[in-house]
């Protein structure tokens, strides 16, 4: 069926938009809950009046959000997590993690406005966010371990780089022994040769 948005909705449409949805959807959510009204001629016909109205506050509306967009234009996000030896994070960093790190920094967002995954591993991504039908800023987010992480990542490297050289140092004494082993093998067949030879010889002298 055939809806008129009131409002903006993620993932399906702007305010004024007329949007195919399934009839349960339409009749159950949308329309109970004032997020749209059915696209009937009479409703059509009126929405082409509104929106001849509103011509100039839509470019006004967008506008605005071409500033805002521009506002972003050149912010990166790095947000420090709790992560693992691995990287893998001690839970996640998502919308609302952009929203505070953009706080930080003076700029207010409505975090109803972003989309982005959840993101479980350090590493780069990348927040859109929808200021207006045909604006949108893509923010990258940058995902590091914190300080305590950073200094437990150290920790087991450090520990690796120790085990790494025991492990060196005990390789060596296993190959020393065993070179020490077959010297004293090859001394020792020396010597019963010796032996042998010398036992052949004393016949002889008699």
């Amino acid at each position: 069926m055939e809806i008129i948005l009131k409002e903006d909705i993620l993932g399906l449409g702007f305010k004024n938009d007329i949007v195919n949805v399934k009839s349960g959807y339409g009749r159950n959510y949308l329309i109970p809950q004032g997020k749209g009204v059915i696209a009937s001629p009479m409703a059509k016909k009126q929405l082409a009046e509104n929106l001849k109205q509103q011509a100039r506050k839509l470019a006004a509306l967008k506008e605005e959000a071409e500033k805002k967009a521009e506002e972003l234009k050149d912010i990166t996000l790095t947000i420090p997590a709790k992560v693992s030896a691995t990287g893998v994070l001690y839970g996640s960093v998502n919308v609302a993690s952009v929203v505070e790190a953009l706080a930080e920094q003076g700029i207010e967002i409505d975090k109803k406005i972003i989309i982005m995954k959840d993101i479980k591993k350090v590493g780069d991504y990348v927040a859109t966010a929808h200021f207006h039908k045909e604006v949108t800023a893509e923010i990258p987010v940058t995902v590091v371990p914190d300080d305590a992480s950073k200094a437990e990542q150290e920790a087991a490297k450090a520990a690796a780089a120790e085990q790494a050289k025991a492990d060196e140092a005990r390789k060596a004494a296993l190959k020393a022994a065993e070179e020490g082993a077959e010297a004293g093998e090859e001394a020792a067949e020396e010597a019963a040769e010796a032996t042998a030879e010398a036992a052949e010889e004393a016949p002889k002298a008699e």
